[in-house]
């Protein structure tokens, strides 16, 4: 699902609406807090799309992004 493009790790979820979409975003944002590591996304209805990458790296994909994919992978699970 993710997928590495330009220096950064990108992936698109869908939900079954708006208020789904909402409340993953919800989620992730606590696991991104908790790691001190915020992503780039955006919210279109029920699409939510990613672009991590770490800024204090120089703006590319390291550790700190694969961490923070994997926790969201484990919060879309919960939403599936």
């Amino acid at each position: 699902m993710w997928k590495e493009i330009d220096n950064q790790l990108k992936a698109k979820f869908e939900f079954i609406n708006f208020v789904a979409a909402f409340a993953f975003m919800t989620e992730v944002a606590f696991h991104a807090e908790k790691q001190g590591h915020h992503p780039n996304w955006s919210n279109v209805y029920n699409k939510v799309e990613f672009a991590l990458t770490t800024h204090d790296a120089g703006n590319t994909v390291t550790e700190k992004d694969w961490k923070l994919a994997k926790a969201i992978d484990a919060v879309y699970e919960k939403f599936k």
